[in-house]
């Protein structure tokens, strides 16, 4: 990769993590009156998947879809305004934050309801099988919605109908205040995915570049086979969400995973943890701190003077 290339994969992980922290500022001021999904920790996938995405390509997200949506939009102003319900917002307040969608860069759907939009992504991808070629439709859901039929029934629909569909799972092992431990037993998405002959990839290393690398040769894969294929991502929803809910059991901590991350600010550093979990720290471990500061600042100040 050339260095243009590799800095623009860069300021998209980073904008997509200055955003969001610029945004959970908003939240803990109480400013926004509809419930809000950060992806913090989500950055790299949503940068591979904005990366390798073709003009005809489709991408269909669940609740939990910020990350994705700051990936591709030129104005992340219009999607926080979005979030104040402003007319001037990226859907003109028609759709808020669980159900935001950008049919103009490649995102014709996102739904609130667990596991929906698996079926719709089947369906659209199906009448894309009928009227366009070398197209594929992705559809990202998470570790608690594989726990619906509409999963299951959607890959078993893919495969029977030879359908190019990437599904991408992102495993942060956690659905509304579980944990995954704490309501059901594993579910093996490899074995699954073998009894229906289709294929199955986990990432877990956070680094957009492989991930990048990946993508690309299960697209080609895809379009070559005429056939779905499955990605589990391994991710850690960073920002410690964590709140005691004296009714839960012990009066354990609940992670309620909406809202805002108390424990981030915006300051001179986007790292949040110093682990694999941290797609901005594995980036400085490849580039070096001094690039990515500069790019960190150089990407900053747009999005502030933007927003401002």
């Amino acid at each position: 990769m050339n260095t243009k290339l590799n800095n623009e994969i860069i300021k998209n992980v980073l904008k997509i993590r200055i955003s969001q922290i610029l945004i959970n500022e908003i939240i803990k001021k109480g400013e926004l009156k509809i419930p809000i999904h950060l992806g913090l920790g989500h950055e790299s996938i949503a940068t591979a998947v904005d990366h390798i995405m073709g003009e005809n390509d489709s991408l269909f997200l669940s609740h939990r879809n910020m990350h994705y949506n700051i990936a591709k939009t030129d104005s992340v102003k219009k999607e926080i305004d979005e979030y104040y319900l402003k007319s001037t917002g990226m859907a003109s307040a028609r759709l808020g934050s669980m159900n935001l969608s950008n049919k103009e860069k490649g995102i014709p759907y996102a739904s609130s309801i667990l596991g929906n939009n698996l079926s719709v992504a089947t369906g659209y991808a199906l009448g894309n099988s009928i009227l366009l070629e070398n197209c594929i439709t992705i559809v990202v859901t998470g570790d608690g919605a594989i726990e619906e039929g509409s999963f299951y029934e959607s890959l078993l629909f893919q495969k029977s109908n030879s359908l190019p569909v990437i599904t991408i799972v992102e495993n942060n092992e956690w659905s509304l205040g579980s944990k995954i431990d704490e309501r059901r037993c594993d579910i093996d998405l490899e074995k699954m995915n073998d009894s229906l002959s289709i294929p199955y990839k986990n990432l877990n290393n956070n680094n957009p570049y492989d991930y990048i690398d990946e993508l690309y040769m299960i697209k080609n894969y895809v379009l070559d086979k005429k056939m779905p294929f499955c990605v589990e991502v391994d991710i850690k929803t960073l920002g410690y969400w964590y709140e005691i809910q004296p009714e839960y059991p012990n009066g354990k901590f609940i992670n309620y995973h909406s809202g805002k991350a108390p424990e981030i600010t915006f300051d001179n550093n986007p790292i949040i943890e110093n682990s694999k979990f941290d797609p901005v720290f594995v980036l400085q471990d490849i580039i070096g701190e001094e690039l990515l500061m500069s790019l960190y600042k150089e990407t900053a100040t747009k999005l502030i003077d933007e927003i401002a």
